[in-house]
């Protein structure tokens, strides 16, 4: 699926709101204010197999809106199955958006951004046709910025790439400065201060529970930047949970904190049970709040009493995506102890299912809130655990924590 003029903005997290399929015929009618001829529609795609979700930009252009719609067509069998920031639905090959009612005014030379998610079977390309209350808009095609179509997002980079500020792949001073995009960060970390095998210094070697033939190690052939990352052979099997702990004092992230992690795996997530990343939350007798994967999608998980996010049913596993595999993707996440809340974005997009926004919503973060959650969060551990089948390898680099949004 090609990307249209990606943009880096992050999409605001919201309650997936969609609507149902509307009859074949319907009209498009306009929304309160036309648009401009100058409008502007961005659709930024993240694909995997079978299925995807979208980012999509709206902006008026010279022409305040009070309310809008905007509709596209696929090429291929795309079906949306879900929107976040607007009310979506499908008849045919021709999807439409109309505004929610928090979301419907966009000033001249503003925008508003919605989500979709949804399947397919064979992927048609990038979608056409896109319209702002009925005015084609300049967005409906590749402009000169768009990207060829076997290019991965822009917030992705390409395994083997070595931004201008890496060190060369030859050497690892102690001065080697932090990846960049993260500066005012408490943790900002590439691992190329590590000069052996095993990692050290600001990160250690840690087994929780039991261990076995997990392990965790330097590598220097495989990094998202510069020369090196934290390889994890992951094994299947409980006794095998290994992790790299960092050492450095993150109290003074206070109560909301991000967490903008690159990862890289190699095996699609099982049905069974995983986690790639944990944190012990010292207002929960300091077990772990996890991250990781069931079902075939990414999921939170609470060890204290297994409470998932999102539920695992079919329609809340359905709110969630896959963590790619064989290439980096950026995972982000935030954390606010106070207001008991948690947001997730993958390759800055975010993802709904993996939203803990305060108000129970079934399928999602209803059994999440099945009791007062106000977590404490200590520190940060990257590794496997598996509770089932599931073996992988993973790469983590250019980890980054602090108390604002960092971005990929």
């Amino acid at each position: 699926m090609t990307i249209l003029r990606a943009r880096p903005a992050p999409l605001v997290a919201a309650v997936a709101a969609l609507a149902a399929v509307t009859a074949a015929g319907t009209a498009l009618l306009p929304g309160p204010a036309a648009a401009a001829p100058g409008c502007r529609v961005d659709y930024t795609p993240n694909q995997w197999p079978g299925g995807f979700t979208a980012n999509i930009k709206v902006s008026p252009g010279d022409t305040a809106v009070s309310g809008w719609t905007v509709t596209w067509t696929y090429a291929g069998d795309e079906r949306v199955t879900n929107g976040w920031n607007a009310t979506v639905s499908q008849s045919g090959s021709t999807v439409t958006a109309r505004n929610m009612s928090y979301n419907g005014s966009i000033p001249a030379g503003g925008s508003a951004e919605f989500g979709v998610q949804g399947t397919y079977g064979t992927a048609g390309g990038a979608p056409t046709g896109f319209s702002l209350n009925g005015v084609p808009c300049n967005g409906a095609g590749p402009g000169p910025t768009t990207p060829p179509p076997t290019t991965m997002p822009p917030t992705t980079a390409p395994p083997t790439s070595a931004p201008p500020t890496s060190v060369p792949p030859t050497t690892a001073p102690p001065t080697t400065p932090p990846p960049s995009g993260c500066a005012g960060a408490v943790l900002c970390d590439g691992f190329e201060n590590q000069t052996g095998s095993t990692p050290s210094g600001d990160w250690s070697v840690v087994s929780p529970d039991c261990s076995g033939a997990g392990t965790a190690t330097v590598d220097t052939s495989t990094a998202h930047s510069g020369s090196r990352a934290i390889r994890i052979n992951g094994a299947a099997g409980y006794c095998n949970h290994v992790f790299v702990r960092t050492t450095k004092n993150l109290s003074g992230l206070g109560g909301v904190r991000y967490a903008r992690i690159w990862v890289r795996h190699t095996t699609a997530q099982p049905t069974d049970h995983t986690t790639m990343i944990t944190m012990s939350d010292a207002a929960d007798g300091n077990r772990d709040l996890r991250l990781g994967g069931q079902n075939g999608a990414l999921q939170w998980n609470r060890a204290s009493d297994d409470a998932t996010l999102p539920e695992q049913s079919p329609a809340g596993v359905a709110q969630s995506v896959p963590l790619p595999t064989n290439r980096w993707a950026c995972l982000e996440f935030m954390v606010d102890g106070s207001a008991g809340q948690l947001r997730t974005w993958l390759d800055g997009v975010a993802v709904t299912g993996l939203t803990a926004d305060g108000v129970p919503t079934h399928d999602i973060d209803g059994q999440w809130y099945n009791r007062t959650w106000r977590p404490q969060l200590t520190d940060l551990k990257l590794g496997w655990e598996s509770y089932g089948g599931g073996a992988d390898t993973l790469w983590y680099d250019d980890v980054a924590m602090g108390s604002t949004r960092i971005g990929c």
